[in-house]
């Protein structure tokens, strides 16, 4: 009721009374998903970095700051960025995360800048949605190479690898495979720009979380006419019947037919080494610790002085000083934890930059000591809310790293780290804090917090017993007519009036009896998905700010239901043009 008195109130204000508001930020101050990172050979100092939802930013003092250059523009969702050798001021960044995950933000092209960041402009290729990889010739900044991964849930002709001769203003693609392959990775041959290697990697992603495909029109292709013949790669690799996936690979600097190479296969994955410039190729590391997850990690880079000291990301980032054969971790957890990419300036190796789920860090002493992640406002967060106390405090969770609640205004003049805290829920979770009790704040499926005591405890219902389905995003959230009634979203909405010790099923399963395989599908269709069990889930909840009895939910595979007298009975009031699997993310009463 005190919403609904607001919301008719502030209707009645005349903006120009608060027109003079702006946008703040708030932090917290702790880096997010980060796989563009460059740096400036002869300025080892400087170094660019490209957030998968943040923008790009640069630092000139070895990461102890960090200023924003590409706010001004209509995407923030950016997979790589490359300077050229020749000209750092020349900047090229692609957009789209560049990465095939469940979660993730697509972009619309690539883009230049002649003047280190300055000013942009839009080059095209806006229908790749993801740009994995970008290289510029070492002396003409007007040649570039693009590794255009496509668009991740569907098929699409603008993908494979596009060059261009005058700086991005045109482009003619070079490499490609089918509507279903793009292409990952980009490297020229260290002696001979008109050498360069390729990787495509066929992928698709489902309309459900977790579902993924791969095909067989993955492989490592190279190319010594300046990329105008390519030609693939096959002995010693795995092979598309051996599942074969993503490969990430570097060129050793003082030695150019040393290649390594990180790949992803059902059978085989491991390291591999090639000492013939691609020709031959073998596996001399098959730790899976240092290729798992190839969707995700397939980075490594070459000492710019020793072929056989490479560098590999993946959860951790590993040290190899025997050519691959064995690794030492030299970087985790925290400011880590899933590690993209890694930049060595050539000219000071010692100087290193990695990329990863929580930001950027540098070391400037050869890994022994880094920079601090707790520096970088491009965590993102899967959903935010604010509670009711004074200053009001806002929650949410960020990717990979866990839960945060933070003070919407500090108490010595700035919000910095004493004004943010762990919330209980997890890096996925919908916060709901109590609205009779801003101590209590409820997150996940289901933790409750106290901020009084920082004590986290269990509260949910029992999942196994109630046999629900949930996924990384369950709903959960207090009514506003009823401020005891906190709802949590699985196949079916279940209501909690007493904090968490009984739970009550509302609703019948809200999800498609048969859910419809989605053309967007494709080719990855089996026999199987016909006859695919229910798996939908409740994405959203909407309880009305008027009435206690009336909630809206919305699922993941296309529907919307309505209950005007709290669960009792359901009416399904899905519009004709929602399909099945048409995700219904938010709905607002």
């Amino acid at each position: 009721m005190i919403a609904a008195i607001a919301a008719l109130v502030i209707a009645q204000i005349d903006p120009s009374s608060y027109d003079c508001l702006r946008w703040r930020c708030i932090g917290p101050h702790r880096g997010g998903r980060t796989v563009g990172a460059a740096g400036i050979p002869d300025q080892p100092n400087t170094f660019f970095i490209g957030v998968n939802n943040g923008g790009v930013w640069k630092t000139t003092d070895a990461g102890r700051t960090w200023d924003p250059i590409f706010d001004d523009q209509p995407t923030g969702s950016i997979g790589a960025l490359a300077l050229a050798p020749s000209n750092p001021d020349t900047i090229y960044v692609g957009s789209g995360e560049g990465l095939q995950r469940p979660d993730l933000s697509t972009g619309d092209g690539m883009y230049r800048s002649d003047d280190g960041g300055r000013t942009w402009k839009h080059l095209g290729l806006r229908d790749g949605q993801q740009i994995a990889a970008i290289i510029v010739d070492p002396h003409n900044p007007n040649r570039v190479f693009v590794a255009v991964l496509g668009h991740p849930f569907g098929p699409n002709e603008e993908r494979g690898v596009f060059r261009s001769l005058d700086g991005g203003i045109n482009w003619e693609r070079v490499l490609y495979k089918d509507p279903d392959t793009g292409a990952m990775a980009l490297a020229f041959d260290p002696a001979d720009p008109n050498t360069i290697y390729a990787d495509l990697f066929e992928s698709r992603h489902g309309p459900w979380e977790n579902g993924s495909w791969q095909g067989p029109g993955s492989g490592l292709y190279k190319s010594t006419d300046g990329g105008t013949t390519w030609r693939k790669l096959t002995r010693g690799l795995p092979s598309a019947e051996q599942g074969l996936g993503r490969i990430g690979f570097d060129i050793a600097p003082t030695n150019p037919h040393r290649i390594y190479a990180a790949v992803d296969a059902t059978d085989l994955g491991g390291i591999y080494r090639s000492d013939d410039a691609g020709e031959s190729w073998s596996r001399v590391n098959s730790e899976r610790r240092v290729w798992s997850r190839g969707f995700d990690f397939a980075e490594l880079r070459v000492h710019p002085a020793d072929p056989d000291t490479l560098y590999i990301a993946d959860t951790s980032t590993y040290r190899s000083t025997d050519g691959g054969r064995t690794t030492t971790c030299i970087k985790g957890s925290p400011g880590g934890d899933d590690y993209h990419t890694v930049w060595i300036n050539p000219r000071h190796p010692e100087y290193i930059l990695l990329a990863s789920d929580q930001g950027a860090t540098i070391s400037v002493n050869a890994g022994r000591t880094w920079s601090s992640w707790y520096n970088q406002p491009t965590a993102q967060f899967y959903h935010v809310i604010t509670d009711n106390q004074f200053p009001y405090w806002v929650y949410g969770g960020q990717q990979e790293s866990g839960s945060v609640g933070i003070s919407s205004r500090g108490n010595d003049g700035q919000i910095t780290f004493r004004e943010w805290h762990p919330a209980g829920g997890d890096e996925y979770a919908y916060f709901a804090p109590d609205p009779l009790n801003p101590n209590l704040v409820y997150g996940g499926k289901v933790t409750r917090y106290h901020r009084d005591t920082n004590r986290v405890e269990q509260v949910g219902p029992d999942r196994q017993k109630l046999g629900l389905r949930f996924i990384r995003t369950s709903p959960l959230i207090f009514s506003l007519a009823d401020p005891r009634s906190l709802y949590l979203g699985a196949q079916m909405l279940l209501r909690t009036r007493d904090g968490g010790a009984h739970w009550d099923v509302i609703s019948p399963d809200l999800t498609r009896e048969h859910p419809d395989v989605p053309e967007s599908i494709g080719k990855y269709r089996t026999p199987d998905m016909a006859a695919m069990s229910r798996r939908g889930v409740i994405y959203t909840v909407a309880p009305s700010p008027l009435a206690a009895d009336t909630i809206w939910c919305g699922t993941d595979d296309g529907l919307i239901h309505l209950t005007t007298d709290g669960g009792g009975t359901w009416k399904d009031i899905t519009p004709p043009a929602l399909t099945a699997w048409s995700k219904v993310s938010m709905i607002d009463a």
